[in-house]
């Protein structure tokens, strides 16, 4: 069955838009748009530079509480938004721990660690540990860990499927990744203004009870996932048991707060349905 809601990114307002739904199993539950476009990621390039971090941990080499980053900052703070790197330049602003900034040099600094930790560079390293194995053959991370990725939705449903039902790790990994990390801290969510808390695991931002958000308003607070600025996101939903990615080539705005959450919110009634 192809879900009929998924035909709505025609009419959003972008040149071109491609989306997908994949169920816990694996299956594809509907797809609309060229799936095999490449599309520019933005932040979603975050979630895949954060799993094979989770690669990385699990062969041992690096461990989530060493030292990375500015001083007293560790792997879990770079990954967690919480280093006190500054959004997009490599100057500290807080104190570890002490607030959510969301921050693009955060992933560059956690991608340098893991290439000298592995001696492997950052984009090969993740083609290795993730992209080969799960068969993303269309996606690239050249660049920066933290903005830099292009995939194609098929890619990425690929992706979707193993948060879902991990392959490459132990589920007990990535169920950490998906736990809220420095519980209860304050921060601005990019778009969406301040959030208090404003959740987020290893590498995931989990949805919670933040308002606005670019999920649906029948999104679960177990929903995590990530979305960027080209106008691209991917989700996860536990309870419905469904993940959602949508690509689009043009940047976020108030267009997408508005079409994004309705997508999202009739996908999960024709799920529900």
């Amino acid at each position: 069955m192809s879900l009929r809601s998924l035909a709505l990114i025609g009419n959003w307002p972008v040149p071109t838009a491609a989306a997908a739904v994949v169920r816990a199993d694996g299956t594809v539950a509907g797809a609309h748009g060229p799936g095999g476009h490449r599309f520019p990621l933005a932040s979603v390039t975050k979630p895949l530079a954060a799993y094979a971090a989770l690669v990385a941990y699990e062969e041992g080499a690096i461990e989530f509480d060493e030292p990375a980053g500015p001083p007293g900052s560790t792997v879990r703070h770079l990954l967690a938004h919480t280093s006190g790197l500054a959004f997009d330049e490599h100057r500290v602003t807080s104190a570890p721990g002490e607030r959510r900034l969301y921050s693009n040099a955060g992933f560059e600094v956690l991608g340098d660690h893991i290439a000298k930790a592995t001696e492997i560079p950052f984009p090969e390293y993740a083609r290795q540990a993730v992209l080969e194995p799960l068969g993303m053959t269309a996606t690239t991370l050249d660049g920066s860990p933290a903005k830099d990725g292009v995939s194609t939705v098929d890619d990425l449903v690929r992706f979707a499927a193993e948060l879902q039902a991990p392959r490459l790790l132990d589920p007990r990994t990535v169920a950490g990744a998906m736990t809220v990390q420095y519980s209860g801290t304050k921060g601005v969510l990019p778009g969406y203004g301040h959030q208090n808390p404003n959740d987020w695991g290893l590498g995931f931002e989990i949805r919670d009870s933040k308002s606005p958000h670019w999920t649906g308003t029948s999104s679960s607070p177990r929903t995590f996932g990530h979305f960027g600025q080209s106008g691209t996101f991917l989700w996860v939903d536990p309870d419905a048991r469904a993940a959602c990615v949508a690509l689009t080539d043009r940047a976020f705005g108030p267009w997408a707060q508005e079409v994004w959450p309705a997508l999202t919110d009739a996908v999960l009634a024709e799920l529900a349905g």
